[in-house]
């Protein structure tokens, strides 16, 4: 047996040598960048605000959420943005916010996630915790649907 160890040695480290890589390659965390409210702006995020892009929806929403540039309220292929003041605790100022970081269409709100509404409550100043509060995901989601029944069921008439 020793024998045959000793003969073998040498597939044997090298065989330790790849599986070791490969645990390193597939084992290693992941880097995660996040962006921070705080983080200064620069020269060309400034120039992105002031005027939208020609993007895809998507495209805008994720670059809003990256850098704050706003979006228009015209949604592409035509359409007119979801009035939010129809959600119940929503008003013309808070409509207001939502639309400015890139929200247009009930069913965005509709698939935000509770980490994403975290984010979106810490933009809001003195309207944060709104979202929770009144419910605005759960209330966005019945009317992406176009369930008025079910939204006038939970949160009253519209």
């Amino acid at each position: 047996m020793g024998e045959l160890f000793r003969d073998n040695l040498g597939v044997i480290l090298v065989a330790v040598v790849v599986l070791a890589i490969l645990a390193f390659l597939l084992l290693k965390p992941r880097q995660r960048i996040r962006l921070t409210d705080s983080a200064p702006l620069r020269p060309h995020m400034t120039a992105k605000r002031d005027k939208p892009s020609g993007l895809a929806h998507e495209a805008v929403t994720v670059t809003n959420r990256v850098i704050g540039a706003p979006v228009s309220r015209q949604v592409p292929g035509g359409a007119e943005a979801d009035d939010f003041l129809r959600l119940k605790g929503v008003g013309p100022r808070l409509s207001e916010l939502i639309h400015a970081r890139g929200f247009t269409r009930f069913e965005q709100l509709a698939h935000l996630t509770s980490h994403e509404v975290d984010r979106l409550d810490k933009q809001l100043g003195p309207f944060a915790g709104r979202i929770k509060r009144d419910q605005i995901v759960e209330q966005s989601a019945f009317l992406a649907r176009g369930d008025v029944d079910g939204f006038e069921e939970h949160f009253g008439k519209l």
